[in-house]
């Protein structure tokens, strides 16, 4: 079993950043890829960001390249994901996931992803 609790959403105005966190507890975290994804109210839960065990190759929406970073800790057993130039259409609850085994054509793909976080609100006024 793989907990995952995430934590840094908030208020933020356009154009503004915020840094989520995702801690993880039970098994180990560097066995596991990590992904973000959202989930906007009325709207399926889409991929933003995934990230390899070693942290060396990592995968990114369209939508989010150059604005978001995704980044990880093995040594603190916890994931990043840096958001910057926030956009209104970023406002959604985000949560991160993990992936024991998982192909690179299956990172943006929820259904792939074994545990899953709670969520948190993030919420971009124009």
């Amino acid at each position: 079993q793989v907990q995952l609790v995430e934590s840094g959403g908030g208020l933020v105005q356009a154009g503004g950043s915020l840094r989520l966190s995702c801690a993880a507890s039970g098994r180990t975290f560097s066995s596991y890829a990590m992904g973000w994804f959202r989930q906007a109210p009325g709207k399926e839960r889409e991929f933003v960001a995934a990230i390899r065990r070693s942290g060396g190759i990592t995968y990114y929406a369209d939508s989010v390249k150059g604005r978001f970073t995704i980044s990880r800790d093995n040594a603190k057993n916890t994931v990043y994901l840096e958001m910057n130039n926030l956009k209104p259409e970023d406002t959604a609850v985000y949560y991160c996931a993990a992936a024991f085994i998982i192909t690179a054509q299956g990172m943006g793909v929820p259904g792939e992803y074994d545990y899953w976080g709670q969520g948190t609100q993030v919420t971009v006024s124009s």
